[in-house]
């Protein structure tokens, strides 16, 4: 009788343990980096690793409002709006562009870069330390404190 590849199921054991310990080693270096990334921007780690708290935290990072994570689940818009974030997200750390393009193609890498290097420190809501909450678009048709909703200025 010819045994085959595919008749022996224990081959398919000995090639799928090491991928699934590559990819649980890669998630906890994952997770590690997005620990860092939080901490350096002044929040806690572990809020990195809630799901869609860590999500609102880093859109707090980035100086975004919470409504964007609803635009996350619109396919094709959440693409965009994703690539959007790691902008954002490099420009608060003082990076430019082809940071971004890093963190969008060689993602597993740059986070490191943002997370490990000590030269890299953040900068505030997208790179603008003095930023305020007048300048972003969802302040529209808020009341801030000493303003009337009734009285214009001129």
């Amino acid at each position: 009788m010819d045994t085959t590849f595919t008749d022996n199921p224990a081959i398919y054991s000995i090639l799928l343990v090491p991928f699934i310990c590559f990819a649980l080693l890669c998630s906890i270096f994952s997770l590690i980096c997005w620990w860092k990334i939080f901490q350096k921007a002044g929040y806690r780690g572990w809020e990195s690793i809630i799901p869609i708290y860590g999500a609102l935290i880093l859109l707090r990072i980035i100086g975004k409002p919470w409504w964007w994570l609803l635009l996350y689940l619109i396919p094709g818009v959440n693409i965009i709006f994703g690539i959007w974030t790691l902008n954002l997200l490099s420009l608060s750390f003082g990076q430019g562009t082809g940071f971004t393009l890093g963190l969008v193609f060689l993602g597993f890498i740059f986070a490191a870069i943002l997370a490990f290097d000590r030269n890299i420190i953040y900068k505030g809501p997208a790179g603008d330390p003095n930023r305020q909450l007048q300048d972003d678009i969802s302040a529209l048709g808020r009341n801030f404190p000493g303003q009337s909703p009734f009285k214009r200025e001129e």
